[in-house]
């Protein structure tokens, strides 16, 4: 089972390891190569597999820029635990990190705080205060304090290198079935399920409404396949994002009618997962036509699940 480290005190006598290093905001197909990698001279060096990642993401705090996530900690914690990382570091980037010299981040953290003996990284890592450490001074520091350092090639698929920037871009153009090829999985947003205006109800499609995660990339306003994620259990489903324009002025939120499910889910968390966009969101000329159009949307989505 893997552990979790959330603060660099409370972190002891670890065994010796192969440590992965990098963001994995996303644990996308690139940071998954890695991880990988690690396992690989894990398995020769008869090492344990870390991950050293950042609870938040540090250009938040350098650039005072909101970086907006695509996984949760608990999504990226378990698909960590699933490619067989032993040690999770997942510690906050913070004033005294980000001030931390490239040699002393080697020392201090890697060295002495994971027992570091072998280090796994990006092409384009970079490391310590001002980003001035990479994989450069990373080899160069290994020779002199003993440590093996392999530097990945990047992942591409399709001519385009997987990483966080191009999966944020397709996420915000609605593309989900490519952020799926690149992430290795549907892109999901969590939320509290809320009262609307029960208009679903009125005209045969209940819907459960849900709160915006605005810590996470939100999709452009439409209408797109999903899959709910309740109490564990994965149902289809049919999902607006937008601010409902034909029934007057309503707060950006995401709508999601579950196929097949009866269930009153107010008050409770659930997931959206994304699958496909089928179009964007319209304003109709009044809620018959709306109607209809959410008639033939669902009949898509059902076709597109296989329920029908």
């Amino acid at each position: 089972m893997m552990k979790t480290f959330n603060s660099l005190d409370e972190i002891m006598n670890i065994e010796p390891t192969v440590v992965a290093l990098g963001n994995f905001d996303g644990v996308h197909l690139g940071h998954q190569a890695l991880i990988k990698a690690a396992k690989e001279i894990a398995l020769k060096n008869n090492l344990k597999v870390a991950v050293f990642s950042f609870s938040n993401h540090p250009k938040n705090l350098i650039s005072n820029k909101k970086v907006l996530n695509i996984a949760y900690q608990d999504e990226k914690a378990l698909l960590m635990e699933k490619e067989g990382v032993d040690y999770l570091f997942n510690i906050k980037f913070d004033e005294k990190i980000m001030k931390t010299s490239a040699e002393d981040f080697i020392c201090d953290i890697l060295l002495k705080k994971f027992n570091m003996k072998q280090a796994v990284c990006g092409f384009n890592y970079h490391f310590g205060y001002k980003g001035e450490g990479d994989t450069a001074l990373l080899k160069q520091l290994g020779e002199y304090y003993g440590y093996g350092v392999t530097c990945h090639e990047p992942v591409t698929i399709d001519g385009d290198v997987v990483s966080s920037t191009l999966i944020r871009g397709l996420i915000k153009a609605g593309e989900m079935e490519d952020v799926k090829k690149f992430l290795g999985r549907n892109y999901d947003i969590e939320g509290e399920v809320v009262v609307g205006n029960r208009l679903g109800r009125t005209i045969g499609f209940p819907t459960s409404n849900i709160t915006i995660d605005e810590n996470m990339v939100t999709p452009p306003n439409g209408v797109y396949i999903t899959y709910c994620i309740y109490n564990g259990a994965k149902y289809p489903s049919i999902t607006n994002v937008g601010v409902k324009p034909t029934i007057g002025k309503y707060e950006k939120n995401m709508e999601t009618h579950i196929f097949n499910f009866s269930k009153e889910l107010y008050g409770k968390t659930i997931r959206v997962e994304f699958v496909k966009m089928t179009r964007e969101e319209v304003k109709f000329k009044d809620v018959e036509t709306l109607s209809k159009q959410i008639e033939k949307d669902c009949l898509d989505a059902k076709k597109y699940h296989g329920i029908v």
